[in-house]
């Protein structure tokens, strides 16, 4: 299992009256005996006009903006003391609001992000917005995000691997998975479930072949055979029971939605990896098209040896200048 000893949650709302993420968080932090971190980025920009600030310097209204989230911060620690957790607030005037989180992720040594994507005013409250997006490519901590109310029960973890590494994922990106996605279901006492999706080699074989009498079933079972030479070595070291491999001839989208509703799992954990060019701000086709449709919470998590794209000091409020108009106009 992977060590979780620190927490960082990153909370975008601080006003609301309850929130989902600190009832997950002090499950898992009084489980993992982790320390917690809450965080909050104010990214809300300073707009001031040619003649600049008046009454206030720039430093007084930051000061003043970071004590009144300190204080909401520090009302939502006071309800996860009361359970025994060992918590600290922070609140910075910063943005990007992702760029932040990775910050402070990093120079706190944080073990695990929780971030928030739950709306419950939103036609669809899972909907991701472009700042989780971003969080979740730029960030080399894992990252759980929540998308629902639901408390966590003895319901599966469901971590979607691919030892074969048909999709491009590094070699060891798998055992992250897995340790990342056992620690969790040992916190919430439930059972690790995983699932592998391969596809027959066809496209290699002749023409004869494929026309050969069971050709076709032939291959099926032959990549069958494969998938299996790969993936259960591996799922013998994590303990995971032959009950609980899900190993299908399909494609990665529609195998992990289609187990994921099927045993009602309440985390999946996935693999994301980073690229070069344009390329590095994506997470993976396969995890970007899932993310959206799957309501329940997602774990994501990069290999080892990924680097934070992020700058390591903070940009301090955002200041436009708006133009003065003149008297009259």
């Amino acid at each position: 299992m992977y060590p979780i000893h620190r927490i960082l949650v990153a909370l975008k709302d601080i006003h609301g009256r309850s929130s989902p993420i600190l009832a997950k968080t002090r499950q898992l932090a009084r489980s993992l005996d982790a320390e917690v971190c809450l965080f909050h980025a104010i990214t809300e920009p300073v707009y001031i006009d040619s003649r600049g600030l008046t009454g206030q310097s720039m430093r007084d209204i930051e000061r003043g903006e970071i004590l009144q989230a300190t204080k909401r911060l520090e009302a939502m620690a006071k309800r996860l003391r009361q359970s025994g957790l060992d918590v600290t607030t922070k609140a910075v005037w910063d943005y990007p609001s992702h760029e932040s989180v990775v910050r402070a992720a990093v120079s706190w040594d944080a073990n695990l992000v929780i971030a928030d994507c739950y709306r419950p005013r939103h036609p669809v409250p899972w909907l991701m917005h472009f700042t989780d997006w971003e969080l979740l490519r730029r960030c080399p901590v894992p990252v759980l995000l929540i998308k629902n109310r639901r408390p966590y029960t003895r319901k599966p973890i469901l971590a979607a691997i691919d030892p074969l590494h048909a999709f491009s994922k590094p070699t060891k990106l798998d055992d992250e998975i897995l340790r990342n996605a056992a620690t969790l279901a040992d916190a919430v006492h439930a059972p690790l479930h995983v699932v592998n999706a391969y596809s027959p080699m066809l496209i290699g074989m002749t023409p004869a072949e494929l026309s050969a009498t069971n050709g076709i079933k032939k291959a099926q079972k032959a990549a069958a055979a494969q998938a299996h030479r790969a993936a259960d070595p591996k799922l013998e070291q994590f303990g995971v029971p032959r009950k609980r491999r899900h190993i299908i001839d399909s494609f990665p989208l529609d195998a992990i939605r289609n187990v994921s509703d099927k045993l009602g799992a309440q985390i999946v954990a996935m693999g994301a990896i980073s690229r070069s060019g344009l390329k590095q701000l994506l997470i993976g086709n396969t995890a970007e098209r899932m993310l959206d449709r799957l309501t329940c919470d997602v774990l994501i998590v990069k290999p080892r040896d990924f680097k934070a794209r992020v700058a390591r000091a903070r940009r301090g409020p955002q200041i436009v200048g708006l133009p003065l108009v003149p008297p009259g106009f």
